[in-house]
């Protein structure tokens, strides 16, 4: 396989519309403003509706997405789902500029909603990348892809910032709602056609099928079994910091609504950096060598955030945080395409997004549950590094994650 520029390039552009959503919607300026301008967050119930929207939308993601990957191996549709979830994605964040204060319910049905099109969607962006390139590049790839998001991210959080200060906030999420539009559709232009129309019940029925068959057999060979549990445990400390991030300094650290944006900007360009610089040595030194790196940094963050007093402190310690961000992510999914059986791409990426996505169920209800236990963040902080030390501990074990550089060349 050769590389196809244009292929990779709508492909990656996709990444750069998506993060939009990512860092506006679910992680910076949406969270707050739900918590404490709609919900009001009187005795923590901010708090509360948040983390049981993420953790509702991410449990339906979680339950369809290996069977819907199914559907669109075996039914040619990956394209057309793809479609699907984005326009989903993209119309329900345009209505979130008719919330109100008090629309606490309404506001919870449309993230819930939102973050399923977000979410789904990324089950079938994802299984395109075995497709687009080659053994030896899908590190590279995985990790440009990470990188051109984290200048999507920069570029919306740039706008908003803009919008804020023109006391325009409610603008904001139709401007998500056209960026991530009008960047993805590149990828529904470019990106390989679905290979053929199968009717829509009978590829569902022999998805399901072959689905279940690759749930068991991947449950069946240990090393990649081994993998995804360890996975599943450290991604629920990815994702819980994603989502809490900004929650945690505003409500513990005192930082405003223009503070978190520069804040989580530092942080995409430090991601940024961090995966350029990680993308060959993915294919280079393997995957699963970046990954453990990357965790060590990340218990390291969580056990100092814990002490952490300062505005100052935090954003130094966002800097080493999001060096990390890019590459465990980056890696983890070229980790994982050594495990995929050729024709079967869509059904293990949805299997990688049940176990991914059901990480993100416990993770925010864990944070949220002891934080108000203990009445503090700092203790939720603790837990998310045992989080990654235990995912860390069973990844060392993984026989796997080798270089895919060698693993080509001795193919």
């Amino acid at each position: 396989m050769t590389l196809n520029k244009k292929y990779i390039f709508s492909w990656t552009l996709f990444d750069f519309a998506n993060s939009s959503f990512s860092a506006v919607i679910m992680a910076v300026i949406f969270p707050v403003y739900y918590i404490n301008v709609i919900a009001f967050n009187k005795d923590q119930a901010g708090d509360f509706w948040w983390g049981a929207a993420v953790s509702l939308s991410m449990a339906v993601v979680a339950l369809t997405s290996p069977f819907l990957g199914g559907i669109a191996d075996y039914g040619g549709k990956r394209k057309r789902f793809l479609f699907i979830y984005t326009f989903i994605c993209v119309a329900t964040v345009a209505c979130f500029s008719l919330l109100k204060p008090g629309m606490v319910f309404t506001g919870f049905i449309l993230i819930v909603i939102a973050n399923i099109g977000m979410e789904g969607g990324l089950v079938f962006y994802n299984s395109f990348l075995p497709e687009i390139a080659p053994a030896d590049y899908q590190g590279r790839v995985s990790a440009w892809g990470f990188m051109v998001g984290y200048a999507g991210s920069i570029i919306s959080l740039l706008i908003s910032i803009s919008l804020i200060n023109a006391g325009k906030i409610e603008l904001i999420w139709i401007m998500v709602a056209l960026f991530f539009s009008i960047f993805s559709i590149p990828a529904f232009v470019y990106l390989q056609p679905d290979a053929n129309e199968n009717s829509l019940c009978a590829s569902g029925l022999k998805g399901i099928k072959y689905t279940w068959l690759n749930i068991k057999n991947i449950w069946k060979r240990k090393e990649a079994r081994k993998f995804l549990i360890a996975y599943f445990i450290y991604e629920d400390g990815v994702n819980t910091i994603i989502i809490f991030s900004s929650i945690f300094a505003a409500l513990t650290l005192g930082f405003k609504t223009k503070e978190l944006i520069g804040l989580y900007l530092l942080v995409q360009i430090t991601a940024l950096i961090g995966s350029l610089i990680m993308a060959k040595p993915i294919d280079i030194y393997g995957p699963k060598k970046i990954v453990i790196i990357t965790l060590i940094l990340w218990v390291s963050v969580c056990i100092f955030a814990f002490f952490v007093e300062t505005k100052i402190q935090f954003w130094l310690l966002s800097s080493f945080a999001g060096l990390g961000l890019g590459s465990v992510q980056a890696a983890a999914r070229a980790f994982f395409t050594q495990f995929v059986t050729k024709g079967c791409e869509a059904e293990y990426f949805g299997i990688y997004s049940l176990v991914g996505k059901s990480s993100a169920v416990l993770g925010p209800i864990l944070f949220a549950h002891i934080s108000a236990v203990f009445g503090s963040q700092r203790p939720a902080v603790l837990s998310i590094a045992a989080l990654f030390f235990i995912g860390l501990v069973i990844l060392i074990t993984v026989k796997g994650g080798e270089p895919n550089i060698k693993t080509n060349l001795q193919e």
